[in-house]
């Protein structure tokens, strides 16, 4: 696999995995929307219940799945914000390398002093990281030139 089709299908991928998170979003806000409706239904139909205390509880759930999908977004956006942030590990400052999860200060220093790479996986090759630590990072470092 050349260098262009494998960074083309490791596009495609995290495109892929961007969609899947919209569609997560969509169906997390459907299913909020749907639990604040049937709250709602059954609240009114309650007749032990005065017209105040309904729409209490009525703004009480409203206000809660507000919250709910504001904090599901806001989530969905720093997921986004994150996968479309590869690190390149050729060019990466020390504080760059620092922000990839597990990455300690001994290591990044060892990433830079290692350059070029060739390959991200260069990092397992040449024992800079172990492959479990590789594995948690992979999807956010790529060795461009």
């Amino acid at each position: 696999m050349t260098d262009f089709s494998f960074h083309a299908n490791h596009e495609w991928l995290r495109v892929q995995l961007n969609i899947m998170k919209l569609h997560c979003l969509c169906s997390v806000s459907l299913i909020l929307l749907a639990s604040s409706s049937l709250l709602t239904i059954t609240a009114c139909s309650s007749k032990q219940d005065n017209p105040d205390e309904i729409r209490e509880r009525t703004a009480q759930a409203t206000e809660t799945v507000r919250r709910d999908t504001k904090a599901v977004v806001e989530g969905v956006k720093e997921g986004m914000r994150s996968d479309n942030k590869a690190i390149n590990i050729n060019k990466a400052s020390r504080e760059d390398l620092l922000t990839l999860p597990g990455i300690t200060e001994h290591e990044a220093d060892r990433i830079i002093a290692g350059r070029p790479f060739d390959d991200a996986h260069d990092l397992v090759n040449r024992h800079i990281v172990s492959q479990t630590e590789y594995d948690k990072i992979s999807d956010r470092v790529i060795a461009g030139h």
